[in-house]
């Protein structure tokens, strides 16, 4: 945990140089849930369960939880409880490591390599449930004032949670990154962050609004460590990683989704451009030719895809480190 601004701006570079230069993050976890039983047709999608299966665990906004009956209290104590869960499950991977020493990419078992617990923020998109964070489109009635005064409450608690920095993802439109950096300015957050976009087209956020100016907002928050995109057809990240680099010299963390399009209507993802794990794979080298550092999956991924990024990476003879986003 970092607790002044010069900490905060080496954090991320100082943690990819001491794992060789790169880092893997973790991939799509509500479908992961999914595929374990669980039923995420809900507001709450799988921050639900936080209460229904705690053991199995997504992003959780507040006003969510209030809006299904708990109080505020409760929400905020869920809030915490999603960071906890996330801390328990790295301190079983520890145990595990020192039980098992062997290399997981290698033979099958697990080596023991510096795991960063990242708690996630959503968008305010994503709290509707209508599918807004994937056009950026809130309406003229939410303001910039509207979406801090959203955030306020849960980046507070999120910062104190314990977690190694706050992962602010899926941001669908430029108001909502300047919501994000005032914010976290105005409370005088030092915990390090990142800034993670999505893209239906390669050149801009999905509102349209430019990823370049996007980035530069990033960029110029000195809270954030990294800056990059998410939940994003594969097909688009190259481009993108090389517009994100035109603006920042922080790390460029990358975890797009399966290339597959999520349709508001009917509440589901439908095939496009789906890619199997081994050709999502594929891309990694170009991608880090290309300035990216963090490498991960999103929606519709698998840990089959993790594990197919972190052996591409390991062949390459560098050690590898884990992000383990809390969402």
């Amino acid at each position: 945990m970092v607790s002044g601004s010069n900490g905060t701006t080496s954090f991320m570079t100082d943690f990819l140089q001491k794992c060789g230069g790169y880092s893997v993050v973790d991939g799509g976890f509500a479908t992961e849930l999914e595929r374990h039983g669980a039923d995420l047709n809900d507001p709450l999608w799988s921050a639900k369960c936080l209460v229904s299966s705690p053991h199995l665990v997504r992003k959780a906004t507040i006003q969510g939880f209030e809006a299904k009956g708990f109080s505020t209290e409760e929400a905020e104590a869920l809030l915490r409880r999603s960071v906890e869960i996330a801390c328990e499950a790295r301190e079983i991977y520890y145990d595990r490591c020192m039980k098992d020493s062997c290399d997981f990419t290698g033979s099958g078992r697990i080596s023991s390599h510096p795991v960063l617990v990242a708690a996630s923020v959503g968008s305010y998109g994503a709290y509707l449930a209508d599918g807004s964070e994937y056009s950026g489109d809130y309406g003229d009635a939410v303001s910039l004032e509207t979406l801090k005064e959203f955030h306020r409450r849960r980046v507070l608690i999120l910062a104190n949670s314990g977690a190694d920095l706050i992962a602010f993802e899926t941001i669908p439109n430029k108001l909502e990154a300047k919501a994000y950096a005032e914010l976290l300015e105005e409370e005088g957050i030092t915990i390090p962050a990142w800034f993670s976009f999505n893209s239906k087209d390669g050149i801009n956020v999905v509102s349209g609004d430019s990823i370049l100016e996007c980035a530069s907002i990033a960029d110029s928050c000195e809270q954030v460590v990294a800056v990059g995109i998410n939940c994003t057809a594969p097909r688009f990240i190259h481009g993108l990683i090389l517009s994100v680099r035109k603006v920042t010299s922080k790390p460029v963390i990358i975890y797009p989704n399966s290339g597959e399009t999520y349709n508001a209507e009917l509440k589901k993802w439908v095939e496009s451009t789906g890619v199997r794990d081994e050709d999502f794979v594929s891309y990694i080298g170009k991608w880090r030719d290309a300035g990216a550092s963090l490498f991960g999956g999103c929606c519709r991924t698998t840990p089959n895809t993790i594990k197919a990024i972190s052996r591409v990476l390991s062949n390459k003879s560098l050690p590898s480190a884990n992000l383990n986003i809390q969402m």
